[in-house]
């Protein structure tokens, strides 16, 4: 599994978070947490016997309408108050 985060007991569905890695991205990357796999992810593990596409926790619902999924290692929640530094 991966490894946990001070933040990790907080991550939740709903909660703003930003993905600092795993993204493809070298910028963070803000969104929202859609879906939660942990139990899934803990039943499955390693035993798929590939190393690619690993199974990952979270859903993620980026503002820029993409789905990413992340493990807890990726994700840090979001401190700002809601709705600021964005317009709609």
């Amino acid at each position: 599994m991966s490894a946990k985060t001070k933040n990790s007991a907080a991550l939740a569905l709903g909660a703003r978070v930003t993905i600092r890695s795993g993204s493809g991205h070298a910028a963070p990357e803000r969104g929202a947490i859609v879906a939660d796999y942990g139990e899934a992810a803990s039943l499955v593990a390693d035993d798929l016997g590939r190393d690619w596409a690993p199974v990952r926790r979270w859903a993620v619902a980026l503002d820029d309408g993409r789905l990413v999924f992340a493990d807890d290692a990726d994700l840090e929640l979001e401190t700002s108050p809601k709705g600021a530094g964005t317009a709609s």
